[in-house]
């Protein structure tokens, strides 16, 4: 974690563009930041390690060495618990706030419901975050500093790379917690691949991403129990050769999840991930067949 001021001096998440683009594929990491405005703490109610569960801790590193300075990656500074821009500009709680949300805000969504809206309420199934409710200014100013020129910054680089090479595809890449199961029945997994069901992204796409990480030697579900989020529904268009793919890692291959700390696994993961990336993006051509760039 890294107490700042804000973000009105600097950029609230970083995007990174190589001089020459080796394939059309965006890595986005939305969750990992750990720079959390002073103002926003002296809100919330919970400890400096509790107010990081939501967090996914690291993932940005995870996509700046597998991008390895031959494609883009864009990462959030601002924490998960401060705004969440894997969801639409408006999913908003009205018992958070005081005073009246705007007209078109989606307050009945089971991501709100939940308590997982666009200015979260939780960050763990029982932890509030925030002592009482908040003003809805202060949440519509987080959206203007932070979600609408994230999502700007999203569109113009997809927009770039399909100019370039007729396609564009986003990682959209994530954690989850080490608990989770595929169902009761089953065993852990350890990373889920989403693509709302085959709508988000080619099949292809995805088929080769949960060979390539089996062959690794992951354990890989499809689309149960994160299909997807905001990210991956609105920017996956495979008829527009916009294709999205989300993917969420377990927690437990390199993290100590008690003190939000990388453990042994961190660079072993680092180097798979690496390695997939590599594999993955190494394929376009073959599934595509008329990549502009590597046709030159």
């Amino acid at each position: 974690m890294r107490i700042v001021d804000g973000f009105a001096g600097g950029s609230p998440f970083d995007l990174v563009w190589p001089q020459r683009v080796a394939a059309p594929c965006l890595l986005a990491s939305p969750h990992s930041g750990r720079d959390y405005p002073q103002d926003f703490l002296a809100l919330t109610r919970l400890d400096r390690v509790t107010i990081r569960r939501s967090e996914d801790a690291f993932v940005d590193e995870l996509c700046t060495a597998a991008a390895g300075g031959r494609l883009p990656v864009l990462t959030a500074r601002f924490p998960r618990a401060w705004l969440d821009v894997n969801r639409e500009r408006l999913e908003l709680d009205p018992r958070m706030f005081t005073g009246p949300l705007p007209s078109g805000a989606n307050t009945r969504s089971t991501r709100v419901a939940g308590g997982l809206g666009t200015i979260p309420r939780i960050v763990t199934d029982r932890d509030d975050i925030y002592r009482g409710p908040i003003p809805i200014a202060e949440a519509l100013a987080r959206i203007e500093q932070a979600y609408e020129p994230y999502h700007a910054t999203l569109r113009r680089a997809l927009t770039r790379l399909h100019a370039e090479f007729g396609r564009a595809v986003i990682v959209d890449c994530h954690s989850m917690p080490s608990s989770q199961r595929i169902a009761a029945s089953e065993g852990r997994v350890d990373i889920v691949l989403g693509d709302r069901h085959g709508t988000s992204c080619h099949p292809a796409l995805t088929d080769l991403a949960a060979t390539l990480l089996r062959d690794a030697g992951y354990r890989v579900a499809l689309n149960k129990p994160y299909a997807g989020g905001y990210v991956t529904e609105t920017y996956g268009r495979p008829n527009r050769g916009l294709h999205a793919l989300q993917i969420e890692i377990a927690r437990a291959l390199y993290l100590n999840e008690a003190t939000i700390t990388r453990t042994t696994g961190f660079a072993t993961l680092a180097r798979d991930f690496t390695g997939f990336v590599d594999r993955f993006t190494a394929e376009f051509g073959a599934i595509f067949g008329d990549l502009r760039h590597a046709a030159e």
